[in-house]
């Protein structure tokens, strides 16, 4: 178990009118599921884009994990789903991945086609599979729902409720609900770190 710990964050964009961050300071556990909320426009992409160093700004963002966004860019990784698994994955075993493509409800022979005929929603959860199969590191899942279908949005869910150590950014509120166990808000004029998932946090809200 580990610490991200962001202090006095500040942060604007060179022909913004205000700082989309200011002074903003919170710490967050690598084992937890982390919803990812805030009213549109308000820095969700922003600020995960500032923890992978993206950006430069004022404050300090500390963490031993290393950040892994989502979606990944598979271009010259291969022409097969699994051929671009492995290149995203080096250390995987082939059982590991195969285990994963199992849990995330895709037949396992879709990895052996080209990865370009596959659909969005079967390239998404992929790519999920992908994100999981890398060691030590901490996920970035930017709105992973936006392929899906509802029973694909089912299942995606289900399989992030048994990962642990990301944050999840999505408009789906049930989705928010299976897939986390705390919550990170955006808020007016700071950022706020609460216990439960979607549905806690607007309860109390």
């Amino acid at each position: 178990m580990s610490e991200i710990e962001v202090k006095n964050l500040t942060f604007g964009y060179p022909d913004g009118f205000e700082n989309v961050f200011e002074n903003a300071s919170f710490r967050l556990d690598t084992n937890w599921r982390l919803g990812l909320v805030g009213r549109n426009g308000k820095g969700k992409t922003t600020l995960l884009k500032l923890l992978r160093g993206e950006y430069e700004f004022d404050g300090t963002i500390f963490s031993d994990a290393e950040f892994f966004y989502f979606p990944f860019q598979t271009d010259g990784l291969g022409e097969s789903g699994m051929e671009i698994l492995r290149g995203l994955c080096p250390e995987a075993a082939d059982w590991e991945i195969v285990r994963e493509i199992n849990l995330i409800g895709l037949d396992v022979r879709i990895a052996g086609r080209n990865f370009s005929a596959l659909s969005e929603g079967e390239r998404t959860r992929l790519m999920l599979v992908a994100l999981f199969l890398k060691r030590g590191g901490f996920a970035l899942i930017d709105e992973p729902t936006n392929h899906l279908d509802e029973k694909g949005r089912a299942i995606t869910a289900s399989y992030l409720a048994e990962k642990s150590g990301f944050i999840l950014v999505s408009h789906d509120r049930a989705f928010l609900d299976t897939a986390t166990d705390h919550t990170l808000s955006i808020n007016k004029t700071n950022i706020e770190v609460q216990n439960g998932n979607f549905s806690s946090w607007y309860q109390n809200k």
